[in-house]
């Protein structure tokens, strides 16, 4: 018996003596070898400590350690700049171009140039922009599959008109343009056509992936105006990036004629890639309809396919870019496939590898240069020229061919949205030595504030068209009592949905219950978003269906889901809002507490509120962070469902523990009247007995619906009673004592909603 308890023990270190003698033995009889070699020893007079410094150095200098110090560096920034512009209502990839341009030379590098040449160097650039480039690559590849070119061969009649005149004006204006500044800022030897060219493909470029967030976020998607304005830049980003391939071309061979064998050459691989690669990808891909995952040789196969297209444009001569955005366009156009694939891509490259982008283009904008009055004011020129030229281009083209101004305007203003797409086409007009640092700096400027104006530009545009109807849309404030219920799995809105029905059943024309899904931007794509939703509200449709219960279906498409629920939830003059707990894994632990410090440092949210004194770092609260924030935050009553197989509230447990708890009577009564629930009031702290108000209300309950209301005196419940129970009311404040206190109640409690009073 002994043997077999230490057996373990004995072998483990039998075997650590044996083999280490084995080792002793082998480097002593070894270095008997090294008799009759000349070996050449290290010999130094500086201490171990001194050593120690001097190869410390070394390894911080190593070009991957400085590699990696710049990428977790650039992560850090880029979220810290992306959510500060989400808070604004800003998209996220505004602050990460923003994070780019403090981490150059426009800030960090003017006020602490030591840092800057530390962890910046110039000899690092280059590590810094092939790995930008990688991610690049696999972004134009995500943009590409991001487009429904079935969408684009149903509706492309207006969307195409409208998009093509947002590239020719905005082009025509900057060739015009450019014929006013080439001779101040083109760079030395550079033709005036080259140059011309790049700013006027700089001028038309409208970024797809950013129209398409804005255009889910404010709930666009399924109107007229959101599939047109989606339509119009995904016609733009391809007519776009043909241009832009056809210009790369002319500026590398120096001439129009000389540039025709490249173009002939890229004509025959588009034709190669949609008459004999797309077909091939299609079988692939229908091997796999119906799967939830894709196997290792098919992402190979896709992977190689990304790889060898960028490669064929690249050495064509049009960039290997374009290859990578032609890769992902003809992918097979089955949603849930394109879905699975782009979420192995997606966060990799936007992520990790699109900040690298970001910084790289900081690095090269120089904002000092623009150290004068007039430099200044040909860069207010510029944006006026690209505003003009895209805003007021797709406005009157749309309006011409008899859209309304509101909607006209509305498909300018998302036009005109530039975004990442700009810096990629200036980048490369920089690399080819087409842009001056001075013009590639006002260029920049230009893509940063025609990006930034949009949201601000649409918000003007509702105002200035805002109708007496659109101010009746929100809730009438009538009798009826209403209830929001929120959910982010379609289970949890199901759940929700038989909750609400127990707190309303009998009330019939005198209620209503919406469901509401806020989803984040970034999970979702322009061409699966509806498909999202329909799975998203799948469930709670066929439980309001078995109920036959009239269910109000909200969908949002958010950057922000906490803020954007306490808005729609205030704003919607509701009288209860019903959430599931978001439960952890480490809660009550030390690593709990511990996470959760750590969150909080990186969240910038939760610091700031933190500072602000509305949380502390160390809080050990029972809620998780998410329901902390629309606890804080609503105005309405909040009910949080700690879920455990719920399915009907017949059997109701309402623990009161002091005199703040009795308004759960009030919830008690409507399960009561609505649902014929059987409910017991435990007094904990014996305050009920001696209080005439809320036996009254006990008695009055009890004349209404006898025998379905009992109230107990005795402190101590059994298991067996708490397993007998659908459910516990209970008091926020009362949930956190019995978490503080680590109440036996705890592991055997029912399904418990949580009720906060605002």
């Amino acid at each position: 018996m002994n043997w077999g308890k230490y057996r373990n023990i004995i072998f483990y270190i039998s075997t650590i003596i044996v083999f280490s003698s084995l080792m002793y033995f082998f480097i002593i009889e070894g270095q008997t070898l090294e008799i009759g070699e000349k070996i050449i020893t290290k010999t130094n007079n500086s201490s171990s400590w001194d050593n120690f410094l001097e190869s410390f150095k070394t390894n911080l200098h190593h070009p991957l350690a400085l590699l990696l110090a710049q990428i977790v560096t650039i992560i850090l920034v880029a979220r810290l700049f992306g959510w500060i512009c989400m808070k604004i209502k800003q998209p996220s990839v505004i602050g990460e171009m923003i994070a780019g341009i403090v981490l150059g030379p426009s800030l960090v590098g003017m006020y602490f140039p030591e840092f800057s040449a530390f962890l910046f160097p110039k000899e690092s650039l280059g590590n810094l922009q092939f790995l930008s480039q990688i991610g690049l690559i696999l972004f134009m590849y995500i943009v590409g599959m991001e487009l429904d070119l079935s969408v684009l061969r149903k509706k492309a009649h207006d969307a195409v008109v409208i998009s093509h005149a947002s590239i020719i004006i905005p082009f025509a204006l900057g060739i015009g343009l450019s014929y006013f500044i080439y001779k101040e800022f083109a760079p030395e030897g550079i033709q005036f056509t080259s140059f011309a060219l790049f700013i006027a493909i700089a001028m038309s470029i409208t970024a797809f992936p950013v129209l398409a967030r804005i255009v889910q976020e404010r709930n666009l998607q399924k109107t007229k105006l959101g599939t047109v304005v989606i339509t119009c830049a995904a016609a733009d980003d391809i007519t776009a990036w043909c241009i832009l391939a056809a210009v790369i071309a002319i500026v590398k061979a120096g001439s129009f004629e000389s540039s025709l064998y490249v173009i002939l050459m890229a004509i025959a691989y588009v034709f190669f890639m949609i008459k004999i690669v797309r077909p091939f990808l299609k079988r692939i891909g229908d091997l796999q309809a119906g799967k939830s995952t894709i196997n290792k040789p098919m992402v190979a196969i896709f992977f190689l396919t990304l790889i060898l297209s960028a490669y064929a444009t690249e050495v064509i001569g049009i960039h290997a870019l374009f290859g990578a955005f032609m890769a992902g366009a003809i992918m097979p156009e089955n949603a849930k496939f394109r879905t699975l694939f782009i979420d192995k891509v997606e966060d990799v490259a936007l992520v990790l590898l699109l900040p690298l982008f970001f910084v790289f283009t900081g690095l090269r904008t120089q904002i000092g240069l623009l150290n004068d009055g007039h430099l200044w004011i040909t860069a207010g020129f510029i944006i006026l020229t690209a505003v003009i030229g895209k805003f007021a281009g797709s406005a009157l083209t749309a309006r011409f061919l008899g859209i309304n101004w509101k909607e006209s305007l509305t498909i300018g203003a998302l036009m005109n949205t530039r975004g990442l797409m700009e810096l990629i086409v200036l980048n490369i007009g920089y690399d080819l030595g087409v842009l001056s640092p001075q013009i590639f700096a006002m260029m920049v400027i230009m893509a940063l504030f025609t990006t930034f104006m949009t949201g601000p530009a649409l918000d003007f545009i509702n105002f200035l068209f805002k109708s007496k109807k659109d101010e009746d849309e929100s809730p009438e404030n009538d009798a009826k009592y209403r209830v929001l219920l929120s959910f982010d799995h379609p289970e949890s809105g199901s759940t929700l949905l038989k909750l609400a029905h127990d707190f309303t059943h009998k009330m019939n024309g005198n209620k209503s219950i919406a469901a509401m899904n806020i989803a984040p931007v970034n999970e979702m794509h322009a061409y699966d978003i509806n498909e999202y939703e329909n799975e998203q509200f799948k469930n709670v449709i066929e439980t309001s269906n078995d109920l036959n219960l009239e269910v109000t279906t909200l969908f949002k498409a958010s950057n922000d889901i906490e803020n954007d629920l306490t808005h729609i939830t205030n704003k919607g003059n509701y009288d209860l809002l019903l959430i599931m707990l978001g439960k952890s894994m480490y809660e009550g632990s030390l690593l709990g507490r511990l996470l959760g410090f750590t969150t909080k440092i990186i969240n910038p949210e939760k610091l700031l509120n933190t500072v602000k004194g509305k949380g502390n770092i160390f809080n050990n609260s029972p809620f998780d962070d998410f329901t902390l924030q629309i606890l804080d935050k609503t105005q309405i009553p909040v009910g949080i469902l700690v879920e455990k197989e719920f399915t009907s509230a017949d059997k109701v447990f309402v623990p009161i523990f002091n005199l703040s708890d009795f308004y759960l009577l009030e919830y008690a009564k409507r399960l009561i009247n609505n649902n014929n629930s059987q409910i017991i009031i435990l007094d904990v702290a014996g305050q009920i007995r001696n209080n005439i108000e809320v036996k009254e209300l006990i008695r009055s309950i009890e004349q209404v619906a006898p025998n379905h209301i009992t109230l107990y005196n005795e402190k101590k419940i059994e298991k067996e009673f708490l397993n007998s129970q659908d459910l516990m009311l209970i008091s926020s404040k009362s949930w956190k004592n019995l978490i503080d206190t680590k109440s036996i109640w705890l592991s055997d409690i029912p399904s418990t909603l949580i009720i906060s009073n605002p």
